[in-house]
């Protein structure tokens, strides 16, 4: 039988893009939750990353990579690191990928739009951020990535177009809207939202939808 090793990982997932400098010391640039629909679901809808997420996970990342470092020895490296965190607190590795950090300009681009960070700048710069002052100001607020990948169960063929307008609707403020040739790829856009704490809804809402309201046949 096919199965998916990462659905046998109970645990929170979280990923992160950061780089080992040249004394091999660890420099995070950004953390992102990855929110699933339900316990099997391993779709890649939703990131998002807060001011929370942040500051309860530094600490432990950090000490991650160290070790990851120290056992590869590894400097002068940019990664994109995705992770499992226990019940126990554990962090179980599901990929480090040197080819993934930024997130083919999705990730990166997240941590710029929320925190006027840019992973790329501070990695090819060797800066650092200063995470205690970026972070003022981003108090219970909720900033996400949104992958409108085809759930249809639509062929293609059969989908005359997508509702980008109807879909931008459905959030207090969107940031950004990247549009997809769905006829080529997978999926009919990305869009970056800003949302807070206290309206958790919308994002729940787009995470279990199939996207079949905004499609046009």
């Amino acid at each position: 039988t096919n199965f998916i090793v990462e659905e046998l990982i109970e645990g929170d997932e979280y990923a992160f893009d950061a780089y080992f400098n040249e004394n091999g010391e660890p420099v995070i640039l950004g953390i992102l939750k990855h929110l699933f629909s339900s316990d099997t679901d391993v779709s890649d809808r939703i990131y998002y990353t807060s001011k929370n997420i942040i500051e309860k996970n530094l600490d432990g990342f950090n000490h991650f990579m160290f070790e990851v470092g120290k056992r590869a020895q590894i400097i002068n490296f940019p990664v994109h690191i995705e992770v499992r965190i226990t019940s126990k607190g554990e962090i179980i590795p599901i990929e480090v990928n040197p080819m993934r950090f930024g997130g083919w300009c999705t990730t990166a681009d997240l941590t710029t739009k929320a925190f006027g960070l840019n992973p790329y700048e501070y990695y090819f710069e060797n800066k650092v951020p200063d995470w205690q002052h970026i972070l003022k100001n981003k108090d219970r607020k909720h900033f996400c990535m949104i992958i409108l990948d085809n759930s249809t169960g639509i062929p293609t063929s059969k989908i005359a177009g997508f509702d980008y307008d109807k879909v931008l609707q459905r959030f207090e403020k969107p940031i950004d809207l990247r549009k997809v040739d769905w006829h080529n790829y997978p999926l009919f856009g990305i869009i970056f939202t800003e949302t807070r704490e206290d309206n958790y809804a919308e994002i729940e809402a787009i995470l279990k939808s199939d996207l079949k309201e905004f499609v046009q046949l």
